[in-house]
């Protein structure tokens, strides 16, 4: 056999057959990482020895004999006891039944709990998917370091918390199972409807699910809501070839040609709802689900769907899932049985939901429900603003091109986009101030549709916007936006906008200087950088603001008499910042005072106000500022979380001028 056929073969083989080679080894070194590592030995020795001896008739036993004997020889280096070594020599003979359960106990270690939902999905994709770290990465549109991390995190923790590979306890076995049915799902999803990329879907994912759900069903033939699941990923799946358009556009449901639905897939899809019915008890999740599937695929036409029976399955899952995604479903059955007036409705009392306000498929759905309504200046509105949310291109352009097929007058009037251009490119506000500004209007044109003609922007709008997005902030994050909004509405002539946000009060501040002994022994810190000692100088020995003292531009300094203006306020300085200033200065005659470590990208360029003309080099933002005084002070600080700039600045007595 050619080499390449060889390890096309081998390919394969691992594809099939890694699952229950590492569940095997798991079980036998307790370790899941040396498991994986003992299973790639086996795998070289694959690649080593296959393409001259030729493939083995039995290929998955002759991989599995050779990670045992590795593990054997393993154990055996560890000076284990010597009644370990007569189990695992038992371990040789036994029969292929407890490997299915063994890839059952890896499955649930893979989906534990204990690991982030990233995690989870990767580490399950590595050892039962075989699939490589940059195929998952490749899949997920990230890089193959990022997904190195994740695995190596997830085994690093799961060995840290001593997780046991075992199969849970019937009191555990629901959170469980319902943890490995999330991730196989997500899988599928991310295939199905991808999140962000060009491509829409993502075939390899979708058939990775549907693998990992299959054996899933088999090793857990008893379990209602597994078939459940299985069901549901079939006849999606069988939909796969109809969703997508010839320039790769997105096909909706009603517009699909069910001829060319698989009906292999659907087939497949009805047997397992068959087996999680005969099973029996309450539907749950997926069992829900795939009977809302299966409504839509006996329907030959999109006339013939039964829309009330889908209301009906969506209002049961809604009790037993109460989610805003569920409800948002519900209200597109509900429009379809009830009319667009009672789908509109429930949509628009999930608005003010927190978890929804950056999903792209709630203004989605209320613009398909405007348009029904004949209200086509809202419903282009809304699909503009999905557009803005969604990180799918292929997706992006299909919300454009329904948005541009809506037939708007008046579109000469400024937008809100426009408005909001037009008020950060003022040239009297500085970096600070233009980067806060932004962060609120750029909130609300998410919220609200970039298209929206500003004249109709209401008061009452803005005020749901605030309730959504910082109802539960901090009153001073709260007032914050609001000052934001004010001064926008002010240059904007629309006093009105904030008329329905009342300040709210702020407790005082309770910050505490920081105290005589951290400060002598931060100054006598050896190898402090030059920008920040005089950073740190400056702010204890002025008092001045740290935004302001940021702001500093070289051209502004005067260094005999100690002092340089900001805005229309002095900064003053004493003799250890005098002495360090000309150091830091340098040659240089113009720009920002402190300067970042590096020059901006081409697409991070700040305002010119912000670079230096002589280095190339941004002005050093507070953020950053903060994180290396924070780090550097870690250690002084009793509490171990490090002190704030502001907490510099106040070590200086503003009642005798001098500091402590």
């Amino acid at each position: 056999m050619p080499a390449r056929d060889v390890r096309r073969t081998i390919d394969a083989v691992w594809k099939l057959e890694s699952a229950r080679i590492i569940a095997g080894l798991t079980r036998m070194v307790h370790d899941v990482g040396r498991a994986e590592e003992l299973a790639q030995d086996a795998l070289v020795a694959a690649l080593e020895q296959w393409p001259e001896s030729g493939v083995p008739d039995n290929p998955g036993a002759w991989l599995t004999a050779i990670a045992k004997r590795r593990a054997i020889d393993h154990i055996r280096r560890s000076q284990r006891l010597e009644r370990k070594h007569e189990q695992l020599a038992h371990e040789l003979e036994q029969q292929q039944a407890p490997a299915r359960d063994d890839v059952l106990r890896l499955m649930f270690l893979s989906c534990h709990p204990v690991l982030p939902t990233e995690a989870r999905v990767a580490l399950t994709l590595r050892l039962l998917g075989g699939l490589t770290a940059e195929e998952i990465a490749r899949a997920f549109l990230v890089n193959e370091q990022r997904i190195a991390r994740r695995v190596a995190g997830a085994k690093r923790t799961l060995a840290g918390k001593r997780v046991p590979f075992e199969l849970p306890d019937d009191s555990e076995l629901t959170e469980r199972l319902s943890s490995v049915l999330g991730v196989i799902y997500l899988i599928f999803n991310e295939g199905y409807s991808a999140t962000s990329g060009d491509d829409l879907i993502r075939p390899g994912l979708c058939l990775e699910a549907l693998r990992l759900g299959r054996m899933l069903a088999q090793l857990a033939p008893y379990e209602a809501e597994v078939h459940g699941l299985v069901a549901l990923m079939e006849i999606q799946a069988s939909r796969s070839a109809t969703r997508i358009g010839p320039s790769g556009e997105p096909v909706q449901l009603h517009e699909q040609n069910r001829g060319r639905w698989d009906q292999l897939l659907i087939r497949r899809g009805f047997t397992a709802m068959l087996r999680a019915r005969q099973i029996g008890g309450a539907p749950g999740r997926y069992v829900l689900e795939a009977a809302i599937a299966v409504c839509h695929a006996q329907a030959r036409t999109a006339e013939d769907t039964d829309w009330a029976k889908i209301t009906a399955l969506y209002e049961a899952l809604a009790r037993l899932l109460p989610t805003p995604v569920v409800q948002l479903n519900r209200a597109v059955a509900l429009g379809m049985a009830q009319g667009p007036q009672a789908g509109l409705a429930l949509v628009d009392s999930l608005a003010a939901d927190r978890t929804l306000q950056d999903y792209h498929l709630l203004p989605g759905v209320r613009g398909d429900l405007l348009a029904r309504l004949g209200r086509y200046g809202e419903a282009r509105l809304e699909f503009e603003r999905a557009a803005s949310l969604t990180r799918n291109v292929a997706e992006r352009a299909f919300l454009h091109r329904r948005a541009d097929e809506i037939a708007v007058t008046g579109t000469s009037e400024v937008t809100l986009a426009e408005a909001v251009q037009g008020f950060l490119g003022r040239g009297d506000l500085d970096a600070g101030t233009i980067r806060s500004y932004g962060q609120t209007l750029r909130r609300l044109r998410l919220t609200l549709g970039d298209r929206m003609p500003l004249a109709s922007l209401t008061s009452d709008q803005v005020a749901e916007v605030f309730a959504t997005a910082w109802g539960e902030a901090a009153a001073k994050t709260w007032n914050r936006h609001r000052s934001a909004v004010r001064s926008f509405g002010a240059w904007a002539s629309l006093g009105h906008l904030a008329a329905g946000l009342d300040r709210r009060p702020e407790p005082p501040s309770r910050t505490e200087a920081i105290g005589a002994a951290q400060l002598k022994a931060l100054w006598s810190r050896p190898g402090l950088p030059l920008r920040e000692r005089v950073l740190w100088r400056l702010l204890h020995e002025s008092a001045a603001g740290v935004t302001a003292v940021l702001s500093l531009n070289v051209e502004n300094l005067d260094l005999d008499d100690r002092r340089a203006r900001v805005g229309g306020t002095w900064v003053n300085w004493r003799s250890e910042t005098a002495r360090l200033l000309p150091l830091l200065v340098g040659g240089r005659t113009q720009g920002p005072l402190f300067l970042a470590d590096r020059r901006p990208g081409p697409s991070r360029m700040p305002a010119e106000a912000d670079l230096c003309p002589e280095t190339g080099r941004r002005r050093l933002s507070y953020a950053r500022a903060e994180y290396l005084f924070k780090g550097a002070t870690k250690s002084l600080d009793p509490a171990g979380n490090g002190y704030t700039l502001r907490q510099l600045k106040l070590c200086f007595d503003t009642r005798t001028g001098m500091n402590p």
